[in-house]
């Protein structure tokens, strides 16, 4: 009797560790293994940050959203905050990443544009520990004349389809005025209009919308002194202080035939 007894218990010990080993595992630990963070900050990118309305005007109340990529295989709730500099303009608690790529709509603000520009990032906050998201480009907002925008601005192309001047010829001494006929194919702008003779500028007219399409500007009067043999006039326009040439449809360049612009 004895020795059956002690054959059965050498059998329990023998079969015991793979007991253990083949337990279930308990409910708490499969939350956990399921909803613990899995994921690191360097996993996430930024691919795209919009407002709406864009363009957004003073005081008008905006929306941003987020495309956020998660390249890690798990998903996670986390924190989101969207930031100028040091200033949280608007965040969102206990959203769901999941992996690949996920949109994330912001709650409304009202933040207030005040600086020439505005450079906007994204941090993410991971069990209290708050850290900047990776993005692939800048997403700085910049003031037009329809209002501030992060969507990319397209200056031009802009041609001159005409210039005039006044009086047409003209004599040495007299003051003269000119006129621009300028087309537009790009974006909507506001800047600074000059009219040069090789690096001298000779009039201008500052803070001018040029809208879409075509538009005719007429200079204030100017006294310019006609010395060489041929002036040649272009048209240059200044947007946020970078200078952009325009391309015309002739030369126009006074020559001393009573100094005309006329062909």
């Amino acid at each position: 009797m004895q020795r059956k007894h002690f054959l059965i218990l050498l059998g329990l010990l023998i079969l015991l560790p793979t007991m253990v080993h083949s337990q279930p595992i308990p409910p708490f630990d499969k939350i956990f293994d399921r909803w613990g963070p899995r994921i690191h900050p360097s996993d996430l990118r930024v691919l795209q940050l919009d407002m709406t309305p864009d363009p957004v005007r003073e005081r008008e109340r905006i929306t941003f959203s987020a495309t956020i990529s998660n390249l890690s295989h798990y998903s996670t709730r986390l924190s989101l905050l969207v930031k100028d500099r040091d200033e949280v303009v608007t965040s969102v608690q206990d959203v769901l990443v999941k992996p690949g790529h996920n949109r994330i709509v912001f709650p409304h603000t009202g933040y207030r544009f005040s600086r020439h520009e505005h450079c906007f990032i994204v941090e993410v906050d991971i069990e209290r520990t708050k850290r900047s998201i990776d993005v692939v480009k800048e997403f700085c907002a910049r003031r037009t004349y329809a209002g501030w925008t992060l969507k990319e601005v397209r200056i031009g192309p802009l041609f001159v389809e005409d210039l005039d001047m006044f009086p047409d010829p003209v004599t040495p001494g007299q003051e003269i005025r000119f006129r621009v006929r300028l087309r537009n194919d790009g974006s909507p702008i506001r800047g600074n209009i000059r009219i040069q003779d090789r690096d001298q500028t000779i009039v201008s007219l500052n803070d001018t919308y040029l809208p879409y399409g075509h538009s005719e500007f007429h200079f204030p009067y100017a006294r310019y002194a006609f010395q060489r043999f041929d002036h040649c006039f272009t048209v240059i326009v200044d947007v946020e202080r970078t200078p952009y040439r325009t391309d015309a449809i002739r030369e126009f360049c006074a020559k001393p035939l009573g100094w005309t612009l006329k062909p």
